[in-house]
């Protein structure tokens, strides 16, 4: 049998490319996805700093799917509700230099910022709100990152020590995906509710 050329996770250090980041929200049953339409398209007129935003990809009409994202030439913001758990995420397409740390410290910043624009986002109505507790983190790159236990092992003390500083050294469970037909990920849950301010200044 042929071997392959791609290293697996154990034999070189793992590199956490292309982190998605998705900030679960309350109350999600109140939260309207139709003023996304608008607010992304003004995101476009007045993007973040260093960002180029693209289009719109309206997934509404799909029974817990990605709802709507927001496409950048670098990364897509969205209000995604894939499992009927619904979120704001950020999916990093293009690749960061700098340590797993730093990758992570991207991805979160990221989805934070673009969750405390829509908190404060009159359109909203007050509605879509942080969760404050749940954060779920992806790697979407299958050939750097299978879902196996080898890469779950290799991952384990970045995503450990990144949750450490997320939720500022309070106890946290962190649930690893199961199911190997999907992508690797972790869902953190902190023992206590933080702001979006709070989690901001806390991963710097």
């Amino acid at each position: 049998m042929e071997k392959s050329n791609v290293p697996s996770p154990t034999q070189h250090s793992l590199q956490l490319q292309h982190v998605n980041v998705k900030l679960l929200l309350q109350h999600p049953s109140e939260v309207a996805l139709d003023p996304l339409i608008p607010i992304f398209l003004d995101w476009i007129q007045d993007p973040f700093p260093g960002e180029l935003l693209l289009d719109i990809a309206d997934y509404r009409h799909v029974p817990a799917g990605p709802g709507v994202v927001l496409i950048g030439h670098e990364g897509d913001y969205g209000v995604d509700n894939t499992d009927n758990r619904l979120g704001v995420r950020y999916n990093r397409k293009a690749a960061f230099e700098g340590s797993n740390q730093d990758r992570l410290k991207q991805a979160a910043r990221a989805a934070l910022t673009a969750c405390r624009r829509l908190e404060t986002d009159s359109r909203l109505g007050g509605k879509l709100r942080f969760h404050g507790q749940e954060v779920e983190i992806f790697i979407n790159d299958r050939l750097l990152a299978p879902n196996s236990d080898a890469t779950r092992v290799a991952a384990d003390p970045d995503f450990r020590a990144f949750a450490d500083k997320l939720f500022r050294g309070s106890e946290y469970s962190m649930t690893q995906e199961a199911d190997r037909r999907r992508l690797f990920g972790v869902t953190l849950k902190s023992s206590r509710p933080f702001s979006v301010e709070q989690v901001l200044e806390a991963i710097g």
